[in-house]
C-alpha cells in the first residue's frame, strides 16, 4: 500500500469518525413543558417558563449528544384542552418525556394520555388524592406519570388547622366562638384541600358554619364574606391557585372589615401577589416554601432581573427544582442506557426516582425543598417531613411572610387582627 494511499485512507476514517461525531451531537430531545401558559393562571405559566429557560440555561440546553429542545404545552387550566395539547405535543412535535404540570384536575385528565402514548411525564404539581387513588389504581398503566411536585393536600394543608388551635392553647388567639367556614375553587384541588381543612377542624372541636366553592374566574365575594361577618365567623380557611380569585377575596374581605382569621392558601404562589393585595393581606395566613439560601436569593434577584418580576418560592421555585430534578434524571439515563428516548427515560424513571434511588436535594443545587425524594411507600407522592419536603405556615405583615409553624422554625408568633 502506497504511502498516499495509506493517507487517503486515514484522512477518509477521520472525516467518518467526525461526521459520526456531528451526527450524535446533533440528537435533539424534545421535552414537553405543561403548564398553563394562558388563562386564569398565566401568572403561574410565566413562572414555570422562566424556571424552564433558566435551569436549561445552566446546562446550555445540553445532555451529553442531544440538544434539548422545550415544548411548551398549555394547559389553559382546563382538562380537555390540556389532553388535546399534550396528544398534539406527543403525535405531531415528537416529545419523548413531559415535566411540570399545575392542576389537579389536568393532572387527572392527563395521566391518561401520557400512559396511552407511553411518555414519562416528571414533577406534575396536581395535588389531589384522586392523582393518588388512580394511579395506584394501576400502577404499571400510570407508571408514566411520575413522581409528583405537591403531595396530597392532608399532608400539608392539615397544618393551618394545628397552628391556629396551638394559637388558642398559647392565648395568642382568642376566638369568640369556634366556627369556621371553608372556601375554595371549584376543582379537584380546591375540594380535596377543603376536606382537608374540615376533617382537622372538626377532629379538634371546630363546628363548620359553611364549605363553599367558586369558579376559578370568580372576582365577588362581597355577599359570601357579609353573611361570615354577620355570623361571627372565627376562621376563615379556603384556597385557590389562580391569582384573581384568591387576591379578591383578600382585598374584599378587609374592605367589608371581616375580622376573621383567613387561610388563604395559595396567594404567596403568586409572584408580586403583594403588589395585588397590599395591606389586605396583613394577619392573612399561608404556607409557602422559603428563600432561605444565598442560592435561593440569588435565583430570585436573577429572575427580576431577566424576566421582571418577583418569583414565587412555590410557582417559580418549586418548578426550577423541578426541571433540574428531570435534568438529572436525564443525565442518569444518558449515562446508563447511552440513549435518551422515551423507553429509556420511562425505565431510569421507574427503577430509580420511584424506588428512592435517585433523589434531588441541596447538595445538587436544590434552592426551595431539603431533598426531593420518592419510595415505593409513597409513590406518587414523596417524603413528605422537615428534612425533606415541607411547608411552614406563615403570616403577612406587609408583604413578608413570618414562619408561625412549625415551633422549631418559629419566626415570630401568631397575631390576631
Amino acid at each position: 500500500m502506497t504511502k498516499r494511499r495509506m493517507m487517503v485512507i486515514a484522512l477518509s476514517m477521520i472525516c467518518l469518525f467526525c461526521s459520526a461525531q456531528v451526527f450524535a451531537a446533533g440528537q435533539t430531545l424534545k421535552i414537553g413543558i405543561l403548564g398553563p401558559f394562558t388563562g386564569p393562571s398565566a401568572q403561574t405559566g410565566k413562572e414555570f417558563k422562566a424556571s424552564v429557560e433558566m435551569a436549561l440555561d445552566t446546562i446550555n440546553y445540553t445532555v451529553g449528544d442531544y440538544k434539548i429542545e422545550p415544548v411548551w404545552v398549555d394547559s389553559q387550566s382546563d382538562p380537555a384542552k390540556a389532553s388535546g395539547a399534550y396528544a398534539e405535543a406527543v403525535e405531531g412535535k415528537g416529545i419523548q418525556a413531559g415535566v411540570l404540570n399545575w392542576h389537579s384536575s389536568v393532572a387527572i385528565a392527563v395521566m391518561d394520555v401520557a400512559a396511552q402514548y407511553k411518555v414519562p411525564h416528571m414533577f406534575g404539581f396536581g395535588a389531589s388524592e384522586v392523582v393518588n387513588e388512580k394511579w395506584q389504581a394501576d400502577p404499571a398503566k400510570y407508571s408514566y406519570w411520575g413522581g409528583k411536585g405537591w403531595p396530597v393536600p392532608a399532608k400539608l394543608e392539615k397544618n393551618y388547622i394545628v397552628a391556629l388551635n396551638k394559637a388558642i392553647e398559647s392565648g395568642a388567639f382568642k376566638p369568640k366562638k369556634k366556627l369556621a367556614a371553608i372556601y375554595g375553587e371549584d376543582t379537584d384541588w380546591g375540594r380535596s384541600a377543603g376536606g382537608s381543612y374540615k376533617k382537622a377542624l372538626l377532629d379538634s372541636g371546630w363546628e363548620i358554619h359553611s364549605e363553599q366553592y367558586f369558579p376559578v374566574t370568580q372576582t365577588d365575594f362581597y355577599p359570601l364574606l357579609s353573611k361570615y361577618k354577620k355570623d361571627g365567623v372565627a376562621v376563615v380557611a379556603g384556597t385557590s391557585a389562580s391569582a384573581p380569585p384568591i387576591t379578591a377575596l383578600v382585598k374584599q374581605a378587609t374592605e367589608i372589615g371581616l375580622k376573621s382569621v383567613i387561610v388563604a392558601s395559595g396567594l404567596g404562589w403568586i409572584g408580586d401577589w403583594y403588589k395585588m393585595t397590599g395591606p389586605a393581606s396583613n394577619y392573612v395566613l399561608d404556607s409557602i416554601p422559603q428563600l432561605t439560601t444565598a442560592e435561593a436569593k440569588q435565583w430570585a434577584k436573577d429572575v427580576k432581573a431577566k424576566y421582571g418580576f418577583n418569583p414565587s418560592p412555590s410557582a417559580g421555585g418549586l418548578s426550577y427544582d423541578g426541571i433540574r430534578m428531570f435534568i438529572k434524571l436525564l443525565q442518569r439515563t444518558n449515562e446508563l442506557h447511552g440513549a435518551l428516548d422515551k423507553t429509556t427515560i420511562h425505565k431510569t424513571m421507574v427503577d430509580e426516582v420511584n424506588t428512592g434511588k435517585l433523589t434531588y436535594g441541596k447538595k445538587d443545587g436544590a434552592i426551595i425543598m431539603n431533598e426531593y425524594k420518592w419510595t415505593g411507600d409513597t409513590m406518587p407522592d414523596m417524603v413528605v417531613a422537615p428534612d425533606a419536603y415541607f411547608f411552614p405556615i406563615l403570616q403577612y405583615q406587609k408583604g413578608k411572610g413570618s414562619i408561625i409553624f412549625p415551633d422549631d422554625w418559629k419566626e415570630a408568633d401568631f397575631k390576631q387582627k
